[in-house]
């Protein structure tokens, strides 16, 4: 952890660890072996504690009953929890409920709140975020073909949509749908309506399988169809037409939130792989650390998970201090670096761990099949590679679009 980091907020990260290295690790191979499902009771009681403990929803402010952390300090948070696979959802700060809380935060209604809100933030139930569809590509956000059309005082949603995270046991799902296909700026004809899953029309199709492994609950990627799925307009969040301007705000912190997980798991694999390093002998007496190329891995290794973190923290700070807009390029630099450096960090500690390292006996290949889309979900690195080639541009007169 940083030297400069506030005590009280050190104190906080010790204790997390703690917790996950003593209470929450000896369930990740029945996580593994089992699915999340089988370890649900177990699951619910270590939420529990963590609420008695304090630490629920740490990314949501006092007023609504989280611990009210900042987005820097979260970040923290996020990577601490990120050392394991279920330390997020332990603490309810697990994708995509995080973001889903945060919009209804900022634009749900009283009604709406009450309704879908409050019991996700006590955790009794879990919800989904619908826009990716597949016959249209996902890092084009304002191309898509699902349209949610006025009748009385409803609106009716059809529709095809896939990587529906967390569909599978959600309770509800927020749409991005067409709701005024003629408006002049594509940027504003798509809307954000909410969808229970217990909607006739609502069709969960099947959970995607994603490298060989469906997953289930928030682990898992669905393919739903909309098919005359009617909602009163009153689920409508924010202004009609305003979905893409609700996502962009959403995006930009959770990719923060992301980029920490993602440091997270980078230290925990950084930890098994120097392990690995010094207590696996080639020959008696030399183990794997002592040859150049395995200490030049964990050299790279150490100095690009430093990076990352350096980065991702700074963004975290300009959005802290200034908001989102004034970080969309820093939020661009860290979602494709860190990215970058979690696949290539997970590389290496499995290639150190040999045959072991692909087996499902180590976290290192569940990571690796779960975590190989962060370099495509949120803006796949290309897009993002863009947007900063872009703004440095500018100054030399070429403004690409």
């Amino acid at each position: 952890m940083p030297p400069t980091l506030a005590p009280n907020l050190r104190r906080l990260i010790d204790d997390l660890r703690t917790f996950l290295d003593e209470e929450v690790a000896p369930l990740e191979d029945r996580l593994r072996e089992q699915g999340f499902g089988a370890i649900l009771p177990e699951l619910a009681e270590l939420r529990e504690e963590v609420k008695r403990q304090g630490w629920w929803c740490p990314q949501i402010s006092t007023e609504y009953g989280g611990m009210g952390l900042s987005l820097l300090e979260f970040a923290h948070v996020s990577e601490a929890l990120g050392r394991s696979p279920l330390g997020h959802y332990l603490f309810n700060c697990q994708a995509p409920d995080a973001g889903n809380m945060e919009i209804l935060i900022d634009h749900g209604t009283p009604d709406q709140q009450a309704r879908f809100l409050e019991p996700l933030l006590r955790g009794e139930i879990r919800s989904c975020f619908s826009m990716t569809e597949p016959e249209h590509a996902g890092s084009n956000p304002v191309w898509m073909s699902t349209t949610a059309e006025k009748d009385g005082d409803d609106y009716v949603i059809d529709g095809h949509k896939w990587f529906t995270t967390g569909a599978d046991g959600a309770a509800f799902a927020i749409v991005m749908a067409l709701t005024n296909p003629d408006a002049d700026s594509p940027y504003q004809r798509a809307s954000q309506i909410i969808v229970p899953t217990d909607t006739p029309g609502f069709e969960h199709v099947r959970r995607t399988s994603i490298m060989g492994e469906e997953g289930e609950g928030w682990l898992s990627h669905s393919e739903i169809r909309y098919n005359d799925c009617r909602v009163p307009q009153s689920n409508l969040l924010g202004a009609e037409g305003g979905g893409f301007v609700i996502a962009q705000e959403r995006l930009g912190p959770g990719r923060i939130h992301h980029c920490m997980r993602w440091i997270g798991i980078c230290e925990r694999a950084f930890e098994l792989m120097c392990e690995r390093a010094v207590t696996r002998e080639l020959a008696p007496g030399k183990p794997l650390a002592t040859k150049q190329t395995i200490q030049n891995w964990i050299a790279e290794s150490r100095t690009e998970i430093h990076a990352a973190r350096l980065l991702v923290l700074d963004a975290a700070r300009t959005v802290d201090a200034e908001g989102t807009r004034a970080a969309r390029k820093s939020i661009s630099m860290i979602k494709f670096y860190a990215a970058g450096v979690l696949q290539r960090v997970l590389d290496r500690a499995i290639q150190v761990h040999g045959g072991l390292g692909i087996t499902d006996d180590t976290l290192l290949s569940f990571w690796f099949r779960h975590e190989r889309g962060a370099r495509i979900y949120d803006g796949p690195d290309e897009v993002h590679k863009y947007v900063v080639a872009r703004e440095e541009l500018k100054p030399y007169g070429l403004r690409l679009r």
